[in-house]
């Protein structure tokens, strides 16, 4: 109550950016300043300690483990193959970039809104991720799990539909590969019988170099598995 009291005496255009906040959080900030950085893009912002850089880099290792605590307790049977796609499907750019606008943060981001390429640019999915990171440090673990609970997992991803929808990684690395004139190969590096099964470990390897590497129990998981950490590490959307 105390903190409400703070901004009755604050500018009108404070106050209403204040209520904005508490709208989409759905709780009111204890740390507002917290969430301030969270929600200021380096177009405006150029400090690291200004900017939501740092709480993007924390929001995403946090989002990315509650989501995979969530996929590991609600498909008890499938293997690591299929977790990790879907934990792609619900954590990737895209995805997170169209939560965000629909939660409304597009609104009350801080960014330089001049550079038009920005308005239609994934910064809003950073954003919910710096967000994420701005309430962990605020309420805790507890809170932010309740948080992507609530606010981001039941409202906006259908498990169901996300099942459905396929994202072949090794296709989206392929096409970057082709339009940046890179030689990409997948090469099995490793085989070998791990609990009555054999376990394959391929190498997604740019140019001669290895990008990143998968484990599964087939050849096909263990490619994608390693296109999908190749297309994290080098930025691709």
């Amino acid at each position: 109550m105390r903190f409400w009291l703070q901004y009755l005496f604050k500018p009108k255009t404070e106050r209403l950016y204040f209520r904005q906040v508490c709208n989409v959080l759905g709780f009111t900030p204890g740390k507002m300043n917290l969430y301030n950085t969270a929600l200021s893009h380096r177009s405006v912002k150029e400090g690291a300690d200004e900017n939501n850089e740092r709480l993007e880099y924390l929001g995403d290792a946090i989002l990315s483990g509650i989501v995979a605590d969530y996929l590991f307790k609600r498909y008890p049977y499938k293997g690591e193959g299929f977790l990790t796609e879907m934990r792609s499907k619900m954590v990737n750019r895209q995805t997170l970039n169209e939560i965000a606008i629909r939660m409304g943060l597009k609104k009350i981001t801080h960014y330089n809104k001049s550079d038009s390429s920005l308005k239609i640019s994934q910064i809003f999915g950073n954003t919910l991720e710096a967000l994420v990171g701005a309430i962990y440090l605020d309420k805790g673990y507890d809170k932010t799990k309740s948080w992507i609970f609530e606010r981001i997992i039941i409202p906006h991803m259908f498990m169901e539909d996300l099942e459905l929808l396929e994202i072949n990684h090794k296709n989206k690395l392929y096409g970057w590969a082709n339009k940046n004139g890179k030689a990409l190969e997948f090469e099995t590096l490793d085989e070998k019988i791990e609990k009555g099964r054999r376990l394959f470990r391929v190498g997604a390897v740019v140019d001669g170099e290895l990008i990143a590497e998968g484990k599964a129990y087939n050849k096909k998981d263990a490619s994608q598995i390693a296109a999908q950490i190749a297309v994290e590490k080098l930025g691709i959307v």
